[in-house]
């Protein structure tokens, strides 16, 4: 028996699929998703420490970051409801042109606020901007898992990946470019505008042949299914609390990481051109390379060993910045910890994202979804909004990006536990199915 996601692809064979309809509306939806983590992460984190917020402060409004983590709270709103005269259009593409909206406005508002006048106000636009993002971050992952086929899951994740990236990047890099030249202001604004790959693939593509299939085998009760289902369906599988254990460490270390990053450059003396450069820059070409260097791993190894080397290098990753701040500020050292954090996260982000897609049960896919992304992330930004900047202060950038590199490890240990029960090949739901046939797992 084959692993999930293996097959005996060439190089070639591994490349087509990336052209096809579903994958590309993939790698626009991820566009969208990934520019509203860049407004409220490493842009508004460069923002606040260049008005003068103090480190703590700064830190703390990675805890905004936290509504993606609750989005599963009211994910079955998006499941369960339908919009006045917009559901005519499908449930999915309704919600996705209504979230979409949202962002933009959640953008337009944060844009207007003046940090160093007004911190409250900044906080509040903040959170506004986070729940809007979550939002749409529920309906974008629900529709990119059923416009794909179980086959295109690795693909549908490696473009999404990309996606994701090209909308975190170019927003950053535009926000610090109009930051420098004119003011955060017009940086936020114009940002506003990567709302619109998402919601135009939506309008093209139209509502997915999956969830039109089991939308219409679910009988009375939608809105109660919609709340319950999900949790249901999940806990009822075997090792389900290994799984979730396994989804809720997976990435601490790298998540504390990544999110001090900013202030580490800054500290470090680099411009916002020299920050844009490479951390931008440098960093999502190497993003690009690891994404197709996991697509390629994933068609070669298939899913389990393809997320454990992910994990590893993560892992590793992390401790190149230890490197880096013992160094202090060196464009070599600076090019080369990000290109190796974004090739690894490009390969992580390929099996990791194709796993957790395959855990849903199309039923349920964006409430399920929700659940799985928001636990997969909630310990580390909690413990970067509440500890991170702390531990900066106290113990200096070596000695954190050094203990970053050890909480990666027992994602590492655990999922090799995993893979050695079988609870990796158990785990998965519908979406890595075909018409209900079990997938083969080695």
């Amino acid at each position: 028996m084959t692993d999930i996601g293996k097959g005996p692809a060439n190089w070639l064979d591994a490349v087509k699929p990336y052209v096809e309809r579903a994958p590309l509306a993939a790698l626009f939806l991820g566009i969208s998703s990934g520019f509203p983590f860049a407004m409220i992460g490493a842009n508004l984190s460069s923002r606040l420490a260049q008005d003068g917020i103090d480190k703590k402060s700064v830190t703390a409004f990675s805890l905004v970051l936290l509504a993606y983590n609750f989005k599963w709270l009211w994910a079955w709103v998006i499941e369960g409801v339908k919009l006045p005269l917009l559901h005519r259009m499908g449930q999915r593409v309704s919600w996705m042109l209504l979230a979409g909206a949202l962002v933009v406005a959640a953008v337009v508002n944060l844009a207007l606020v003046d940090p160093a006048a007004d911190i409250m106000a900044t906080v509040r636009a903040a959170i506004l901007l986070g729940i809007a993002g979550a939002t749409f971050d529920i309906i974008i992952d629900g529709y990119r898992i059923e416009i794909l086929r179980p086959e295109q899951l690795g693909i549908g994740a490696g473009m999404s990946q990309y996606g994701w990236r090209i909308g975190a990047a170019a927003a950053g890099a535009v926000g610090l470019v109009a930051a420098q030249h004119w003011n955060w202001t017009v940086g936020y604004l114009v940002c506003a505008l990567f709302a619109l790959p998402a919601m135009l693939a939506a309008l093209i593509v139209g509502e997915p042949e999956r969830h039109r299939e089991i939308a219409t085998r679910r009988s009375g009760g939608d809105l109660w299914q919609a709340i319950i289902g999900p949790f249901v369906d999940f806990f009822k599988r075997k090792g389900a609390l290994l799984v979730l254990l396994f989804i809720i460490v997976h990435k601490i270390g790298d998540t504390l990481a990544n999110l001090t990053f900013r202030l580490l450059f800054n500290d470090l003396g680099y411009s916002n051109d020299e920050i844009a450069l490479y951390d931008v820059g440098v960093g999502f070409w190497a993003l690009l390379a690891g994404i197709f260097v996991g697509g390629v791993l994933y068609a070669r190894l298939g899913l389990k060993r393809s997320v454990l080397i992910s994990l590893i290098l993560m892992a590793v990753s992390n401790f190149s910045f230890a490197m880096l701040a013992a160094m202090g500020k060196s464009n070599i050292g600076m090019a080369g910890a990000i290109a190796f954090e974004n090739f690894a996260s490009g390969i992580g982000g390929v099996a990791v994202v194709a796993y957790f897609s395959a855990l849903c049960d199309l039923r349920f896919t964006a409430a399920q979804y929700a659940m799985i992304s928001a636990a997969a992330s909630i310990l580390g930004r909690f413990l970067t909004g509440t500890t991170a900047g702390a531990l900066i202060e106290r113990f200096g950038y070596v000695d954190f990006y050094l203990v970053t590199t050890v909480l990666a490890l027992p994602g590492i240990i655990l999922f090799w536990l995993m893979m050695r029960a079988g609870l990796v090949d158990t785990s998965v739901g519908s979406a890595a199915r075909d018409e209900g046939a079990a997938q083969p797992a080695e």
